[in-house]
């Protein structure tokens, strides 16, 4: 027995369940899940619900039914079983879609034609299944053409038989296209439209052979068993392997299912008055309004799509046909206005009369989303607070870095991809070390790819000098990702394919491919992909007004502060600009790093004699102030929070095994020489570098999370700290005298016990207040300290007690909490715990909520409970991830500090933290 032929019994097999809704069955839907549209969207899907909803609104669209995601799962759930009752429902909804049009499935006179698509609740273009033109078989195609002639049926009937053969069936779509192929060959002609009605009546015939031997059964002629296979194979594409992987990507979950849309088939390729096209009610790369799109004229929609003719754009409908256009406009701007954000619509022209497909918000460039957003809001179709949550804060790195060209991308050779740790497109010629970089740029105005294994803080000047930074090792929280963020480089890491010669000064990549110091490479720091040669790139323009504005509703949403990291007075300037309202961070470390000062540091590291340190102290310090009075100019009215030194000394000094190999190389030379002149030279050589490496040694630390840095250095060498001190406070009184509006906030670093703090606090006070009586003139001023280790946190309340502030250094807290090091963690364990669903996410990227922020809760009650007006920020990396500001956001804190170029982006994901509160 057929499906056609089912006993009017089964036919009226009923379940309590409902499971299939026509189109005009939209209220029935959205009363079970109880008036919510977003339960319309879970049940029906989104491509069901916005048919449904256009229906009720009067739009032309063509009838059909939509099978529910309940639907879905309830037959996967089952081992791929139609639940009880569903099919009954789909044939009983058929029988109003056929009265709809006039029309039956398997008609000899009047046949209707239908398509089965997926429409998952989320879009997910291309990654399920599609079967057009199911009703289709031998003796309707007779009959039809006798009505619209040969070469019309036998193209929707080739279609039918490819479609279902690869959908359904399995069978490999290469060899229908090679079918196709041939018989274009053979007809000499270009292109699918320049063939015959015996053409396609060949491929047609050729196809039913090609499915038989495929699948041992003769193409199904009975269009219900079409319709019921179809639907299943829908079903079961949820769960395909493409289908799967691209959740994963977009974060979807996998127990949604996906809805089945059955709808009538129409034509834009019956007729001369008939075409098809996509089109949006706004531009989607500029967000300007106005229609844009393409069509064509007696085509079919995969014909668009698929760029088998050339097609015209969305205007020119305007000419060839004026009533369908205005229709098509009134109907866009009517859609738009209803969902109340741009739409991208299908359409199809049958025989002069318009249809429209599909509706859903439209895909586009951060830039037109902006746009979209604000003008949107300028209309009165949105609220503030809505563009606000549209935009999404990665959005807005688009208009702070360069990107690629991206005509020149398709066209480019690709030749590695790594870590996108820091978003924006570089372009420049390789360089393998970073005295070599800054000479390239700065002497040479060379463009530069600083290209290293891995970066350490002595490349620092290289880096700062590069365009972009390119290394085979290293990860996210990587010393060569943090100053990339920092500086707004574009950066790539972890670049496993790359193989470097330093020696040779070459690198290689896979088997062959040799790049030599000099030629060009081009990154893609957002996208995490390296190219080879010279590409163009695009360079956004932050100062867009519809950004502006946005920010600036962002800025009246938020609570959280957002401050910026900054060294020097540049980078201040650069987060004034971006909207920072203070320094979270200055790390004045990094000022040490610089070429002309890295001699003086090392003097005073070397020094065996206090008088020799003094001296190096006093040659630091009108650097140091001239560094801070620039960073107050900069900040004029706004706090600037100053951390004294934190690193362990030996990172200023030359690595222990670079040391132990130039001892031994000197050792080796000496041999050679032969006069007493350059023996005596060689072993005052070695004698220097001897005394660095006990130096080295007696300094360096396995860990450097561990032993003598922060709090502790200011501990054993207290005239280092008071001569930073002094410095900040010597600024901001020359600052202050010309005019300048200075809030110095003085931060400790690293402290674990109060009496740390009180020790070195009381110490480094006075000498803010000698300098400030020196000078004869009071600045505002506070001291606090970083809360990076357990203990700190634990014993927050008596800390505060002290502390007039406190700054979490949430990378370090991470490092204590955990009891893992940032090195250890990217070295490969930690992304497999993320693989095997040990850890949700990489701590280092995202503040752990249950572990470290469960500290930081409890330091910012018990600090506020000993200081009820306490200050509390963060300034780790952390500070520029909207998901570590929406915990920040949670735990009051006062503020956010991150990248000079993030603060856009932590505005928006402060007021999006704010908007979720609410």
């Amino acid at each position: 027995m057929t499906i056609a032929m089912a006993s009017e019994k089964e036919l009226k097999t009923e379940s309590n369940q409902k499971y299939v809704y026509l189109f005009n069955e939209v209220d029935q839907a959205q009363e079970k899940m109880g008036g919510s549209w977003e339960g319309v969207r879970s049940l029906l899907g989104g491509k069901g619900a916005n048919l449904a909803d256009m229906t009720r609104l009067g739009v032309p669209v063509p009838p059909g039914l939509t099978v529910s995601t309940e639907a879905c799962n309830a037959y996967l759930e089952a081992g791929e079983q139609f639940p009880d009752g569903m099919w009954e429902q789909v044939l009983e909804a058929i029988k109003d879609v056929e009265k709809a049009m006039g029309k039956k499935i398997g008609d000899l006179q009047k046949p209707l034609l239908v398509s089965c698509r997926s429409g998952a609740k989320f879009s997910m273009p291309g990654m399920m299944d599609t079967v057009l033109n199911i009703g289709m078989n031998d003796a309707v195609a007779e009959e039809m053409i006798k009505r619209t002639g040969p070469k019309f049926v036998y193209d929707i009937y080739r279609r039918v038989i490819q479609m279902f053969g690869g959908v359904v069936m399995g069978v490999p779509d290469e060899v229908f296209e090679a079918v196709i192929e041939a018989q274009r060959k053979a007809a000499g002609v270009k292109s699918d439209t320049e063939m015959s009605a015996d053409d396609w009546k060949v491929i047609t015939e050729q196809f039913k052979q090609i499915y038989k031997t495929y699948t041992n059964e003769d193409f199904p002629q009975d269009p219900l068993e079409q319709m019921k296979r179809a639907t299943e194979a829908v079903f079961k594409s949820w769960n395909g392997k493409r289908a799967f992987a691209y959740r994963d990507a977009a974060g979807i979950p996998h127990d949604l299912g996906t809805a089945v849309n059955i709808q009538t088939m129409v034509y834009g390729n019956i007729s001369d008055d008939a075409g098809t096209g996509v089109a949006m009610s706004r531009n989607a790369s500029t967000g300007e309004k106005e229609l844009e799109g393409d069509f064509l004229m007696n085509a079919q929609g995969e014909d668009v799509v698929a760029g088998i003719r050339i097609t015209q754009p969305i205007s020119d409908l305007q000419k060839e046909m004026p009533n369908i256009y205005a229709q098509f406009e009134e109907i866009a701007q009517k859609l738009e206005k209803h969902y109340r954000n741009m739409q991208d619509m299908e359409f199809t022209i049958d025989r002069g009369k318009l249809w429209i497909l599909q509706t859903r918000d439209g895909k586009r460039t951060a830039q037109a989303e902006v746009r979209i957003a604000v003008d949107q809001v300028e209309e009165g179709l949105i609220s503030k607070e809505e563009a606000v949550r549209r935009v999404k804060p990665e959005q807005v790195d688009f208009f702070l870095h360069p990107q690629l060209d991206g005509e020149a991308v398709k066209e480019a050779t690709q030749i590695a991809t790594g870590l996108n740790v820091s978003p924006g497109a570089a372009v420049g010629i390789v360089a393998f070390d970073a005295d070599t970089a800054e000479k390239w740029a700065k002497e040479e105005g060379k463009k530069v790819i600083m290209v290293r294994p891995e970066t350490k803080p002595d490349d620092v000047h290289g880096m700062l000098a590069a365009e972009g930074i390119l290394t085979s090792k290293g990860g996210r929280t990587s010393h060569a990702a943090l100053v990339a963020r920092q500086f707004g480089k574009p950066a790539v890491v972890g670049v496993s394919e790359l193989e470097l010669d330093l020696i040779g000064r070459k690198m290689t990549v896979g088997e062959d491919l040799e790049i030599y110091e000099g030629e060009w490479l081009s990154l893609d720091g957002t996208q995490g992909i390296v190219y080879l040669g010279q590409l163009p790139t695009v360079v956004p323009d932050f100062k867009n007004p519809y950004l502006l504005k946005l920010l600036g509703w962002a800025d009246e949403i938020r609570e959280l502060g957002v401050w910026a990291n900054a060294d020097y007075p540049r980078d201040a300037e650069r987060a004034r600009e971006y909207g920072a309202q203070g320094i979270g961070l200055c790390r004045t470390e990094h000022m040490f790093f610089e070429a002309e000062r890295m001699p003086i540091v090392q003097k005073m590291i070397m020094s065996k004699h206090a008088v020799d340190r003094k001296e190096a102290l006093d040659q630091l310090l009108p650097l140091q102030r001239g560094d801070f009075e620039g960073l107050f100019r900069a900040m004029d009215g706004l706090p600037v929070i100053i951390r004294l030194i934190d690193p362990p000394l030996h990172e200023f000094l030359p690595s222990f095994e670079e040391l132990v190999q130039d001892l031994a190389d000197l050792k080796v030379r000496t041999q050679h020489y032969h006069t007493l002149s350059e023996i005596d030279a060689a072993l005052a050589e070695i004698r220097v570098k001897q005394d660095y490496l006990e130096r080295v040694e007696a300094l360096r630390e396995m860990n450097p999370m561990l032993g003598t840095r922060g709090v502790r250095l200011g501990i054993l060498i207290p005239e280092l700290t008071k001569m930073q001190v002094r410095a900040i406070f010597e600024a901001a009184c020359k600052c202050s005298k010309e005019g300048v509006d200075v809030h110095p906030e003085v931060m400790i670093p690293l402290i674990s016990h109060v009496n740390e703090l009180k020790t070195q606090q009381a110490a480094l006070e006075a000498e803010a207040k000698a300098v400030m009586e020196e000078q004869g003139i009071e600045v505002t001023y506070k001291f606090g300290t970083m809360i990076e280790i357990p203990r700190a946190a634990l014993t927050a309340g008596e800390i505060a007690e002290v502390a007039q502030f406190f700054s979490f250094g949430t990378n370090d807290l991470t490092q204590t909490t955990f009891g893992i090091s940032r090195d250890d963690a990217e070295s490969g364990f930690l992304m497999e715990y993320q693989q095997k669903g040990i850890l949700a996410d990489n701590p280092f990227a995202s503040i752990d909520p249950n572990g470290v922020g469960r500290l930081m809760e409890i330091a910012v009650a018990d600090g506020r409970s000993a200081r009820k007006d306490l200050e509390v920020g963060i300034c780790g990396e952390h500070g520029g991830d909207p998901k570590s500001i929406a915990i920040c956001h949670n735990l009051n804190l006062n503020y956010v500090s991150c990248s000079p170029f993030r603060v856009p982006i932590a505005r928006l994901a402060a007021a999006h933290a704010a908007l979720a509160d609410k």
